[in-house]
């Protein structure tokens, strides 16, 4: 069988404050609205007997109408095709708090005749010659590792199996921390082909075992220089393929500027003149190292914006000639882990410490749902 297989579209996603003037939607959740349709196309393109989606096809776990719209838009598309589909929930669109419902309930309501594993809960999908072990999102570790051992023991001798799945692994560390993630290592991962969801990079982590990738790239931590798209296993041979889909918005990092003793005329020069290289659409950013503060202070930034005017977004990182040292506030997305880290150098006797970490974890991901 050919599989196509898509991770992480993130529908729903914001990360700039920038609006289409056209449709007043926010410029960067269009990019990935669009990229996911891309890669849908192509695809169905290939051919496939099955495609099936890797998790986080929703950026919130109460993902908004224009979301819905899109996700089923491209489901029936699928459906038209007569291609099956199996897909699974992951991190970002399973609900932290059970009983609050799943975006993916709507989903298989709506497309009966396809597969959706959401429900906190091991699945098998039998198709011709493949059967398809689901291990959606997990609420703890212990509960994915259990889901992943009745995959193994459930494993066919007549199919081929495959196992999908949406954790972090050991084996491979991001860049980035993220809320909710269930982290395992590969070798709980047993099946004949394993593709995986949540990590936004194709990469191959074993024989046999790959993450997907995202159809695009979110952040300077997704290696904008990687191709971005979906892969396509055959199950006959054992044989993947990545297949990049054009068209993302480029993320670039401009050339360094070394600004250590510059007087603050000439930081301004050299600030404009990477400004003005940027091109059309692009988001950008510009480290500034080891700058004088007072230089930096100087800097006129509507100017700076005005000469970069091309691009949607340029970001000014500076590092301070005492301390070299850049200041970032936390984004919500690594919130998770800063608990789990803070947590670990706490006196808790006389507290449930599991309960604490446990409590943190769902007042942040309460919070991240309601905002």
């Amino acid at each position: 069988m050919r599989i196509a297989a898509i991770g992480d579209a993130h529908l729903g996603r914001t990360y700039l404050p920038m609006t289409d003037a056209d449709t007043g939607v926010n410029v960067r959740e269009l990019d990935f609205e669009q990229s996911f349709t891309r890669a849908i196309d192509a695809m169905l393109a290939t051919g496939p007997d099955a495609i099936v989606w890797l998790g986080d096809v929703f950026d919130h776990p109460r993902p908004t109408y224009r979301s819905f719209r899109v996700a089923s838009r491209e489901l029936r598309k699928i459906r038209e095709h007569g291609v099956q589909l199996v897909a699974i929930s992951g991190n970002h669109d399973t609900p932290r708090l059970p009983g609050t419902g799943s975006p993916y309930s709507v989903l298989a309501d709506t497309f009966p005749e396809l597969h959706f594993a959401a429900r906190l809960q091991y699945e098998a999908i039998d198709l011709p010659g493949l059967r398809v072990h689901c291990v959606p999102q997990m609420l703890t570790v212990p509960a994915a590792l259990e889901a992943l051992a009745e995959a193994d023991a459930n494993r066919s001798a007549d199919r081929s199996n495959l196992l999908i799945t949406h954790p972090r692994l050991t084996q491979l560390r991001p860049k980035y921390d993220d809320i909710n993630e269930i982290e395992v290592d590969v070798s709980a991962l047993k099946s004949d082909f394993v593709l995986l969801g949540h990590y936004h990079v194709h990469q191959k982590v074993d024989d046999g075992v790959w993450y997907a990738g995202a159809p695009d790239t979110f952040t300077f931590a997704d290696d904008p220089d990687r191709p971005k798209g979906f892969v396509v296993l055959d199950t006959d041979t054992g044989a993947l393929q990545h297949a990049a889909v054009p068209g993302q918005r480029r993320l670039v990092t401009l050339d360094t500027i070394e600004a250590l003793g510059l007087s603050p005329a000439e930081v301004r020069e050299r600030v404009l003149d990477r400004a003005a290289k940027v091109e059309e659409g692009d988001v950008a950013r510009l480290y500034i190292d080891g700058v004088d503060p007072a230089a930096y202070r100087l800097l006129d930034l509507a100017e700076v914006r005005a000469v970069a005017g091309a691009a949607l977004h340029l970001k000014l990182e500076p590092s301070f000639a005492e301390s070299a040292t850049p200041v970032e506030l936390p984004d919500m997305d690594s919130m998770g882990a800063r608990w789990d880290r803070y947590l670990e150098g706490q006196d808790l006797i006389g507290y449930d410490r599991q309960k604490v970490v446990t409590l943190g974890h769902e007042y942040l991901a309460q919070a991240v749902e309601e905002t």
